[in-house]
């Protein structure tokens, strides 16, 4: 039951890095162009770090790694121009 509940607030703590990544994204509007590399290394480090955090069963590198990841990828999203 202790590692379901862990696992549900993991999820609940990544989804969260979706609405905190837009936020970011809004302030940092600058960034978002010149920055596109970093953004793109820093996704790349965060999935791999989350992968290797499943492989040696450590929970807090998996989450902090994939949140990591989720917050970087929002500001590769480009909105259309309205």
């Amino acid at each position: 039951m202790q590692e379901i509940l862990k696992l549900f607030f993991g999820v609940v703590i990544l989804t969260l890095g979706i609405p905190i990544g837009n936020f970011l994204k809004k302030q940092t509007l600058d960034e978002q162009k010149d920055g596109q590399i970093w953004f793109k290394i820093l996704i790349t480090l965060g999935i791999l770090g989350g992968f290797v955090g499943l492989v040696i069963k450590e929970d807090w590198v998996l989450f902090t790694f994939f949140f990591i990841a989720i917050v970087s990828s929002r500001n590769l999203i480009i909105n259309p121009k309205k």
